[in-house]
């Protein structure tokens, strides 16, 4: 892309984009984009679609030719695949913006094997991904094609990309998985990160489990390697495998806060650190309990634990043991092999490496299991930190055969597009459709190589059904981000959408005679998970949120109940059904914002490979948004966790909040920096994550800086696990 006999020199597209970022009277030339738009389609596309006399001959055409599956499309009439298309050509889609189709067409249409033709168009991909999900349901594959195509629901890059096609990756997200502390389960772990690599991209694993450095291997002193050179050894992994060629294979390792080698850990990611420690591709992340910020606040020194001894005197292996609570009592055990630090020094060195590289990830362990509604415990994240479900530990032999098979994570993404989904004619049949498309691919997952993710997808049905374009939808309905009312609407949004899809659970779990595994265990089962919807009236507190839900039923605390007797007597199909995961190219294509996040700029500026600069407006960008549109570089940073909050209230799982910062701060932003240097120190990051951890919030993704240089640090290129 663009195609082979496309001559650059005589397209206009990218001239026309580029002024959209050069003022004409002191205005932004929005209708530049336009032209460019049409220009595009004009220039590139239309020419360059393969043409069929009909859709019997289209089909036949990609089937021969290897392009597309042949057993899902023969679940359907042909009249009622044409009656598909017509409904769908009959929507009239247009992309509204430059970037939009430049994406889609570069990144996710289908294109002939020597690149000279497309062979879909946005329509085509639609119908593939309808048609895929709905396995030969008819009234199913018209909701899909209803959904998608005014673009309230998109599936996750890796399920719009792969859906129907013959040569494929996996639909499938994002994995987690974990190690114990024996030489099997280490080689088992990097077989399963490369398979999983292999298949999905983003691998998340934690590596607590096992023993620190010099510590003793069958009463040898000093023989344990420790943490690092596994590191190592998975990062290779993770280089050398990737999704077909599709996407490259990423991973993230999780280290309990509280474990012997988190300082080495930690130095993995300086920039001066020696190169046989040093890891480049692969991202970090810090199990956080409460103990640990309980001792940074009274300023006291902290102790870490020997996961081998822990795993001895509990019975159970380390990530298992509820340190806040066992804090004092493994502090007093003399069977424990115990390190000092001061608690201040850890978070300072946390803070430093988030400065220079926007590292390391978040998740607040103990906030995530009091809120986690099924038995069992989350011990760890994905790579972008969203996915958290509880796991069990696997036991291996000498041959890696398993002697007890654990359960771990794996998860299928889609996003609603807010401003889309809240002119939808029915909440409840969207939310319905969607979570029935995601629950296809996990239905339908081969997971078998790794067989605790394939046990863990069995047994739990998960989905990660997210969102994105919320800050567009604050701009064009003129809420300011973090204002009374953005934070009303966030939390009327999302209880909505809570109450939905666990009625579409319901349901599922009903026509099934299927609940997920040990849901009698769950608190969904005894009904104690309703009890916040029934004790508080969650309906609009605002006027202007109140006339943004007019068209749709709002849950009442009556709903609710009925909802909790439904469930209590027919289940639950997904023991997990919402997460907010980042949203990469796909939100470009739904012309909107990126997550819950608030824009970077106005005009975002993008690097395309090797066609240079690509400019996209903010979605909805006029005269009367631009005000509300604010930079995410000049947005408090309390009041995105404040939004985040309002949503995590309602979402089962976590959300990937980024973190943005300058090198230079204001005083305006951050009241704290009065009297102080205007440069961010490590202590603005700190009051920061303790701010995000007394909000309740689960999980912090990443930290990115804007330097006095206009340059941005911390950015996280990874797509792996991205939608």
């Amino acid at each position: 892309m663009p195609l082979k006999e496309i001559n650059l020199d005589k397209v206009t597209y990218f001239d026309l984009n580029n002024q959209v970022n050069i003022p004409k009277n002191n205005q932004i030339q929005l209708e530049k984009d336009q032209e460019a738009l049409d220009a595009f389609l004009t220039e590139n596309v239309w020419p360059n679609v393969l043409k069929f006399d009909s859709l019997s001959e289209r089909f036949e055409w990609l089937f021969e030719n290897n392009f597309l599956e042949r057993a899902f499309i023969e679940q359907y009439r042909l009249a009622f695949i044409e009656e598909l298309y017509a409904y769908l050509e009959g929507e009239n889609f247009n992309f509204k913006s430059f970037m939009a189709a430049f994406k889609f067409y570069n990144q996710y249409a289908l294109k002939t094997n020597d690149g000279q033709y497309y062979v879909e168009t946005y329509i085509d991909r639609v119908a593939m991904n309808a048609l895929y999900y709905a396995a030969g349901n008819e009234a199913l594959a018209l909701r899909l094609a209803d959904e998608m195509i005014h673009q309230r629901y998109q599936p996750a890059t890796p399920s719009f990309l792969n859906a129907g096609r013959a040569r494929r990756g996996e639909l499938v997200s994002c994995f987690i998985i974990q190690t114990s502390d024996d030489m099997n389960s280490i080689g088992r772990t990097i077989n399963s990160a490369l398979q999983l690599s292999k298949m999905g991209g983003g691998v998340g694993i934690n590596v607590s489990n096992l023993r620190e450095a010099g510590a003793p291997v069958m009463g040898i002193a000093n023989s344990a390697g420790g943490v690092v050179p596994i590191m190592k050894l998975l990062e290779d992994s993770f280089t050398f495998s990737s999704q077909v060629g599709a996407r490259q294979g990423a991973g993230v390792v999780y280290l309990s806060v509280f474990h012997p080698d988190i300082m080495a850990f930690l130095s993995t990611k300086k920039e001066n650190a020696d190169e046989k420690i040093r890891v480049k591709t692969l991202s970090l992340g810090l199990t956080v309990p409460d103990k640990f910020y309980e001792l940074v606040r009274k300023n006291e020194d902290m102790y870490l634990f020997s996961p081998a001894d822990v795993e001895k005197v509990y019975g159970v292996p380390f990530n298992y043991v509820d340190i806040t609570a066992e804090y004092d009592n493994m502090v007093a055990n003399d069977q424990i092999t115990k390190y000092r630090l001061n608690a201040r020094t850890l978070e300072e060195e946390i803070s430093k490496l988030q400065q220079e590289s926007g590292y390391p990830y978040i998740i607040n362990i103990d906030v995530t299991n009091r809120a986690n509604p099924i038995a069992g415990k989350i011990v760890s994240s994905n790579l972008c930190s969203e996915i958290l479900q509880v796991q069990t530990p696997s036991e291996l032999d000498n041959g890696q055969q398993y002697t007890r098979l654990g359960s771990d994570v794996s998860c299928n993404l889609g996003s609603i597009n807010i401003v889309n989904m809240m002119a939808t004619p029915d909440f409840e049949t969207s939310v319905d459709t969607m979570v029935r498309a995601l629950t296809f691919v996990s239905d339908t997952s081969n997971l078998d190589v790794v067989p605790s993710i394939a046990k863990g997808n069995q047994e739990k049905h998960a989905i990660g059904l997210g969102a994105m374009g919320l800050a567009a939808y604050f701009a064009q309905n003129q809420m300011y981000y973090g204002d009374e009312a953005s934070l009303d609407f966030t939390s009327t949004f999302f209880m909505t959408l809570n109450y939905y899809s666990i009625k579409a659970s319901m349901k599922l779990a009903k026509e099934r005679q299927e609940k997920f595994f040990e849901f009698d265990k769950s608190a969904y089962a005894d009904g104690t998970y309703f009890d916040k919807y029934l004790t508080q009236d969650w309906a609009p507190k605002t006027p202007k949120v109140a006339a943004a839900f007019a068209n749709h039923h709002v849950p009442t605390q009556r709903d609710w109940l009925e909802l909790k007797e439904n469930v209590m007597t027919y289940g639950m199909y997904h023991a997990y059904r919402h997460a907010i995961a980042p949203t990469g190219s796909i939100s470009y294509v739904n012309d909107t914002t990126a997550t819950l996040l608030p824009i970077v700029n106005k005009i975002e500026e993008r690097q395309e490979g090797m066609i240079g600069k690509v400019y996209y407006p903010a979605p909805g960008l006029n005269n009367e948004t631009m005000p509300y549109y604010v930079s995410a570089y000049d947005t408090d940073m309390r009041k995105v966790i404040d939004v985040y909050a309002a949503a995590q209230e309602h979402i089962d799982q976590g959300m990937a909040l980024t973190l943005f910062m300058r090198s230079t701060l204001s005083t305006a932003l951050y009241e704290w920096k009065k009297s102080r240097t205007e440069k961010m120190t490590t202590r603005d990051l700190t009051i920061l994550r303790h701010y995000a951890f007394n909000k309740g919030i689960k999980s912090l993704y990443y930290v990115r800086t804007f330097t006095d240089d206009h340059q941005e640090s911390g950015v996280n290129e990874c797509e792996s696990c991205s939608i």
